[in-house]
């Protein structure tokens, strides 16, 4: 998944997935919190994949997880395309009404649209990306 996307949450806590995200995720998705303030959105497929590692894993390593997994809401697309973010997890994220949802590589982040930007303000220079890349070999 790749692009950025400006949407807003309605009063009912209601996002609109973006076409293109939406054929990517499909009908039902998984939504959940991460290391950072936003919510990471995966696939049925991408769930079940992520899942798969997650119990290849020791025990005493799963339970670092736990957290996680009791934070994750299935969320299933309504006609209209929007899926339901609830109130736990967009408190969580500090989600407002105005939120940047992007693709990454195997899901989707949904952010607070000024907590994106400030955090993208400090990442988005030459340096870092250089020393990204750097870091990944590339």
């Amino acid at each position: 998944m790749t692009c950025e996307y400006q949407h807003s949450i309605d009063a009912k806590g209601r996002l609109f997935i973006p076409a293109k995200l939406r054929e990517e995720l499909g009908d039902v998705c998984y939504v959940t919190i991460s290391m950072d303030r936003c919510l990471f959105v995966y696939s049925e497929s991408s769930w079940k994949a992520f899942c798969d590692k997650f119990d290849a894993l020791p025990m005493s390593q799963s339970r670092k997880m736990r957290v996680m997994f009791a934070n994750t809401s299935k969320c299933e697309l309504d006609a209209q395309g929007r899926v339901l973010i609830p109130q736990k997890l967009r408190e969580y994220a500090v989600l407002k009404k105005n939120v940047t949802i992007i693709g990454f590589s195997n899901h989707a982040e949904i952010w607070d649209s000024g907590e994106y930007a400030k955090l993208e303000a400090e990442e988005l220079t030459p340096e870092n990306i250089a020393a990204a890349m750097k870091e990944l070999g590339l």
